[in-house]
């Protein structure tokens, strides 16, 4: 995977996912890497970038809100959802923007 996403032309949306980890594990990795497979395929898919230290911050970019909401609903995902209330975060958010300028170097 690429480290920065290839996004088109603006705009474009972001999904912001920032989070704070419990120290017990309880088979997140495995759950993650799922979830970022099956959101991949999803219709206006169109990449992530993700970090982690302390703090996570994983950016999920789709062509618009009706993709965004499509994915919210999947059963997968909302199963994971319920998961990271129950084994994974300490404390989470998630924040929906619209992309309307984009900045910087592209290869």
């Amino acid at each position: 995977m690429e480290m920065i996403a290839e996004t088109p032309e603006v705009p474009y949306y972001a999904v912001i996912f920032t989070s704070v980890k419990n120290e017990e594990d309880h088979g997140y990795s495995e759950t993650a890497a799922k979830l970022v497979a099956k959101a991949q395929k999803q219709e206006g898919f169109l990449g992530l970038e993700s970090a982690r230290n302390e703090l996570g911050i994983t950016v999920s970019y789709w062509k618009d809100l009706e993709s965004i909401e499509k994915w919210k609903n999947d059963i997968d995902h909302i199963s994971a959802i319920e998961l990271g209330k129950e084994k994974f975060y300490k404390n989470f958010r998630v924040r929906i923007a619209k992309v309307e300028v984009e900045l910087g170097k592209k290869d």
